[in-house]
């Protein structure tokens, strides 16, 4: 337990970082530079510490050929930040109110907040370090199909993060990142050689529940949410109405490809467990 000295400098240290956020790393001006410069430091720091904790407590790890140790801990960091947007984009959605339709006479398509504007930056800083280690290693980490959803999304973010347009819609579309932790996982029981245990069969279903909803459905859902409000997208800037309208349709395009794959490859493990 702590004392109540303790307690009070802990309080003074709190109350520091919060001056700091608040006056430095969420200042307005600052924002787009500070929090892609977190998005990067945040990924070599997540790729470094997969290393080393992968190199210390798992045996399997060290006996991987040198690449499967770059994808193990390129997709620990994929992990990490599908996470944390899928989080903010949850909240920043469905359960703040920023986006509302009766909560502002702003247009919605133009709404933007400290938070919102600095969660985007992060994950511009994520696409940056990750297409820098897509471009090294290629196409060992991934090949055009990878290149392209990432420029596209790399492009879309960080354009809403510097203009505060269509934040809403790129926030909608990064919801379908809450897939990813589940493609990897798959990875990692491949690599583990784990294909043919149970796991490895539920990790499937999951992905094929997950896809279905966040990277098929949700997009059904974002189509109707621009028709519902195209009035507010026929004002935003021309750039702004291209990346809300072809971004999406685009992504969609490459999700049912996707879908397609995913489907086959889950038939093909249940056909193998009967």
């Amino acid at each position: 337990m702590m004392n109540s000295k303790e307690i009070m400098a802990f309080k003074s240290y709190q109350s520091q970082a919060q001056v700091f956020m608040k006056e430095y790393l969420l200042a307005d001006p600052l924002i787009p530079y500070t929090s892609i410069v977190a998005g990067i430091f945040s990924c070599k720091m997540i790729y470094d510490l997969t290393q080393l904790i992968c190199t210390a407590y798992f045996k399997s790890y060290s006996s991987l050929s040198k690449i499967q140790r770059t994808e193990w801990n390129n997709r620990a960091m994929s992990t990490i930040h599908a996470i944390f947007i899928t989080t903010m984009s949850l909240y920043l959605v469905f359960c703040s109110n920023l986006y509302s339709d009766g909560y502002s006479t702003e247009l919605i398509t133009v709404r933007s907040s400290p938070l919102s504007t600095f969660a985007l930056g992060v994950s511009v800083g994520y696409f940056i370090a990750d297409l820098g280690m897509i471009f090294w290693f290629y196409p060992s980490l991934g090949g055009y199909e990878y290149v392209i959803h990432h420029l596209l999304s790399l492009v879309a973010v960080a354009y809403a993060m510097l203009s505060g347009e269509g934040q809403l819609y790129t926030y909608m579309v990064l919801i379908s990142e809450t897939t990813t932790p589940g493609i990897n996982l798959r990875w990692y029981l491949d690599v583990a050689g784990m294909k043919r245990t149970r796991a490895y069969v539920l990790n499937g279903v999951v992905i094929f529940i997950a896809w279905l909803v966040a990277r098929i459905l949700l997009f059904f859902y974002i189509f109707y949410h621009v028709y519902l409000h195209f009035d507010q997208v026929k004002q935003m800037h021309s750039f702004g109405q291209i990346l809300v309208l072809i971004v999406p349709l685009v992504l969609s395009v490459m999700n049912l490809v996707w879908f397609s794959k995913i489907i086959k490859g889950l038939k093909k493990t249940l056909a193998k467990r009967q």
